[in-house]
């Protein structure tokens, strides 16, 4: 009987012992995890804080093959050299510039030139006093001039003149005619045509906040405020650009084919209530080549909901290109194509071996598309369904069958991409789809450096007119026009002319219409 007992007791020891043991285990196991994943968060913190910046592969590139993330052989040009540096050979026959050097700096063609002729003080020879024969000169350096801008004060006079016969005349009216000014951009405003486009190309092409013009005015000779200023870039991009801008939009809506991307902004004075703090929204469209001029087109929310995105596509029919994030989709008529940069930035932070196998079927695909770029849509279906498809199959398979699981980098980058399956496959069967989402991205940047510089916008109207004119800069830059000069000419031209029961007059106005590309190209 006391056997049994002891038996018993021991049988129970075992068993706590056991469960002990099996609870030990299992909070091992769990701190294991944690530890991996903290140390998987402390590395991705560690390259974000002291490594590169760029996701351009670190990987091996197979031989005969040029990643598309390679730099450039030698991104350092060669240093200035001075006269010093160099000799030059007088020629005694002909007046000749010297030897042509490498630089870092150059004149572009057509600036103006002044040569300044330097002769010795004594033009007779200290041996027989007779007089010097001129037999050459060189060109000894090249410098830069700066001609400072200067403030003209245009006032427009309008002449009246009568008819002195017909004034005699009582039974007949006098004749009085008078000169007609043009209208002005803004009623009751000094600031005509270049002054607004020198304001509005200066924010938007050189991130230039307003309050830091002001001071630039008054050294010309213009005394005003940055409410002024805001108030006139208001003005214009409401009653002269917003025509443009809608026109551009009809027509984008018309492509079957764009780029959509979004960036965080801030409005201060926020119509729904909300504090100023509170994240406001850009968005941006992009066209793509193949279906016509390119267009970039900004638009400013106070949400990142999918009914803004609605609201803007309204009937809308095609494929858009965007990255992950869930307002993208569930829009009617509208097929959805993602980005293949997202789907390799994350793989790209899982740090690790599997990791880097991901990355490399993505860079596999990219040098493909390397040598498809140039191609036209079809050809282009063509080539990717035999040479990209078999990679992407054999992506999705290997992620499938490897069961990445948990709460690491690897399982959050296997989530992400298998999520995303058939709208990574969508470029595959169109050749106008592009790979990644990447001009959409790049058409944005403009927007994240501005709001580093002008850091907010007061009220919306003004986050209104910020989106007007960034989508007018950006498109001109795109088909190489000179903003400033194209500004100009649309602020001279339009107030004469009546677009409002005509909106094809305004079609003359895009930056990649004949007349633009004429008198706006830059040099």
């Amino acid at each position: 009987m006391a056997n049994r007992t002891s038996e018993q007791a021991l049988e129970k020891v075992i068993s706590m012992l056991e469960e002990q043991l099996a609870h030990s285990n299992q909070q091992n196991e769990q701190q294991s995890k944690q530890i991996e994943k903290l140390t998987e968060q402390v590395q991705h913190l560690t390259k974000m804080l002291f490594g590169s910046k760029s996701e351009k592969s670190r990987y091996n590139v197979p031989d005969g093959q040029s990643s598309l993330f390679d730099e450039e052989e030698d991104p350092f040009p060669d240093s200035e050299q001075t006269e010093d540096q160099s000799q030059q050979v007088i020629s005694y026959t002909v007046v000749r510039k010297a030897s042509k050097k490498k630089r870092n700096d150059h004149f572009l063609e057509g600036i103006e030139t002044e040569v300044v002729h330097h002769y010795p003080e004594l033009l007779t020879c200290a041996c027989c006093q007779n007089d010097l024969t001129t037999i050459g000169g060189v060109i000894v350096r090249e410098e830069a001039e700066f001609i400072p801008a200067k403030l003209k004060r245009i006032q427009h006079m309008e002449h009246t003149y009568e008819c002195k016969h017909c004034k005699l005349d009582v039974s007949t009216p006098a004749n009085i005619v008078r000169g007609k000014a043009p209208q002005p951009v803004i009623q009751r405003s000094l600031a005509g045509p270049s002054v607004l486009a020198k304001i509005i190309s200066d924010k938007y092409n050189l991130y230039l906040p307003l309050y830091r013009q002001v001071k630039e005015w008054l050294r010309h000779g213009l005394e005003t405020n940055d409410k002024n200023l805001s108030n006139w870039v208001i003005k214009v991009s409401n009653e002269w650009l917003l025509p443009l801008y809608q026109r551009m939009t009809s027509l984008a809506m018309r492509r079957t084919v764009l780029h959509v991307d979004e960036t965080t902004a801030q409005v201060i004075y926020r119509p729904d209530g909300k504090p100023g703090n509170t994240k406001a929204y850009n968005w941006v469209y992009k066209t793509v080549p193949c279906q016509g001029p390119v267009m970039v087109l900004f638009h400013s929310s106070l949400s990142r909901a999918r009914e803004v995105l609605k609201n803007f596509l309204g009937d809308y029919k095609g494929t858009i290109i965007c990255d992950g994030y869930s307002a993208y989709g569930g829009l009617p008529g509208v097929t959805f194509a993602n980005c293949w940069a997202h789907v390799r930035r994350y793989w790209l932070k899982a740090d690790s071996k599997n990791g880097r196998i991901g990355v490399d079927y993505c860079n596999q695909l990219y040098r493909l598309e390397s040598k498809f770029r140039e191609m036209r849509p079809g050809k282009r279906r063509r080539m990717r369904n035999k040479y990209s498809k078999p990679i992407v199959t054999a992506f999705f398979k290997w992620i499938e069958e490897s069961h990445f699981y948990g709460k690491n980098a690897i399982a959050t980058a296997t989530d992400y991409t298998l999520k995303r399956k058939d709208e990574l496959q969508r470029f595959l069967i169109d050749g106008r789809i592009e790979i990644d989402n990447n001009p959409a991205e790049n058409a944005i940047r403009p927007n994240v450096l501005g709001r580093k510089n002008w850091l907010f916008s007061v009220s919306e109207a003004g986050a209104q007119a910020n989106a007007i004119c960034l989508s007018l800069a950006e498109t001109s830059k795109i088909h190489g026009i000179d903003f400033y000069a194209y500004l100009k000419k649309v602020l001279t031209d339009l107030p004469t002319l009546h677009f409002q029961q005509t909106s094809e007059l305004l079609d003359a106005y895009f930056p990649w219409s004949p007349q633009i590309q004429e008198t706006c190209k830059l040099r």
